[in-house]
């Protein structure tokens, strides 16, 4: 049997003019210092790497505990491919459920002191998806104005009223809250430790206003997970309030050193984003391998072992900290994420370049990621990092600011 297809011939003029138009806008793009391009990456992940043949110093990375190329991890991913293969196969609600994410999220739900937990494919998947599955029309969505970018997606998706706080701005947001009260749900969303600048949010002021008003708090803990809390389970509960969040979000990419997204909370909580997350029922499941390094990175942040590399990650923390005040650049950051704030968007591509010239890798992060003007190096610390690398980056530094 023999088929054939018939349907309009592609025209070459309007594939000229979507071409011309886009090579318009990414030169308007290479103009104004906001152009991207990808850098290969020849080695694993870690405190140095190698682009082009030659080693640089990373202080880009946001693997906090120096565990993405650590050896117990990677004998967990080679047991787990000899075991069940490389890909899941299909989604998890079909037969990509494979064993080694129900052992993961069990894990994460004793880590983190909840009843129950449930991984996604990325941390951007799980904040759309939750969203997306818990709010929608009728509802009210209340963001800080600096939250991350997939939290502003799933909040444009859901379909609900969004309200925005300017950052950490308590009065704004009871405010908000106050007018708030004929929506059906009020869902207050917040990162506890900031990407782009390392701050913190109230979170305990926070917490009383959402019990005040009768709203949910959902926390994304992404950069807080494995480094805040006598257990290194986030901000939350270093600040003693997280049997008072509602639905609570991490990351396994960050100091895990894996891949993935969750979602920890009450067992119903779990049970209704399993049947209601898209970005969960639409999606292939996360490979049989990368759940399985995963627990691994879980039972050593959990041990004694993490608790000494999360210890030795603070002390490189204040010595960038201290280091950094004693050239005379002050920052309000209180996590490992340290923003050295430039301004425009060429000149923190020009002093990124600089640092690049002098084997320090630290790309510049640009609109629309930060404000405009708000451009700027984005410094983070490892505990893979030595004293020593702390001390080159601050002198280039230094140097390129005499």
């Amino acid at each position: 049997m023999q088929l054939s297809f018939t349907g309009r011939r592609r025209n070459p003029r309007r594939m000229s003019n979507l071409n011309n138009q886009l090579a318009a806008e990414l030169e308007r793009a290479r103009a104004a210092g906001l152009y991207r391009s990808l850098c290969p990456i020849a080695s694993a992940q870690g405190p140095r790497i190698t682009l082009d043949g030659r080693e640089f110093l990373n202080f880009s990375s946001n693997d906090y505990l120096g565990l993405a190329n650590d050896p117990a991890l990677k004998r967990a991913v080679v047991a787990a491919v000899k075991r069940y293969g490389v890909g899941a196969g299909a989604s998890r609600l079909v037969c990509g459920n494979i064993a080694p994410y129900d052992e993961l999220e069990q894990r994460l739900a004793r880590f983190k002191g909840r009843e129950a937990a449930i991984v996604f494919g990325s941390g951007y998947a799980a904040n759309v998806g939750t969203i997306t599955a818990l709010v929608g029309e009728g509802d009210v969505v209340i963001l800080d104005k600096l939250d991350h970018a997939s939290i502003i997606d799933g909040a444009r998706q859901c379909g609900a009223t969004i309200r925005v706080y300017p950052h950490k701005n308590l009065k704004k947001l009871e405010s908000i809250l106050a007018q708030s009260q004929r929506f059906r749900r009020k869902l207050i969303i917040t990162e506890t430790v900031f990407s782009m600048d390392g701050d913190i949010a109230p979170l305990k002021e926070i917490v009383k206003l959402k019990d005040r008003y009768g709203a949910w708090l959902m926390i994304d803990e992404a950069h807080a997970t494995g480094l805040f809390g006598k257990h290194r389970r986030g901000l939350a509960e270093a600040l003693g309030v997280e049997k008072r969040v509602d639905i609570t979000l991490g990351t396994l990419s960050k100091a895990l050193g894996c891949a993935g997204g969750f979602v920890v909370g009450s067992q119903t909580l779990i049970d209704y984003l399993r049947n209601r997350a898209r970005s969960l029922i639409y999606s292939t499941a996360l490979p049989p391998a990368v759940c399985a390094a995963a627990s691994a990175a879980v039972d050593f942040t959990m041990s004694a072992d993490g608790h000494k590399r999360r210890d030795r990650l603070w002390r490189n923390v204040r010595q960038m900290h201290d280091g950094l005040s004693a050239i005379g650049i002050q920052t309000e950051s209180n996590s490992p994420i340290i923003p050295l704030i430039v301004g425009g968007e060429t000149a923190a591509v020009e002093m990124s370049q600089q640092l690049f010239k002098h084997g320090i890798f630290v790309p510049a992060i640009r609109f629309p990621t930060v404000p405009k003007g708000k451009a700027r190096l984005r410094v983070t610390v490892t505990a893979a990092h030595a004293a020593k690398d702390i001390q080159t980056f601050l002198k280039e530094l230094d140097g390129l600011s005499r």
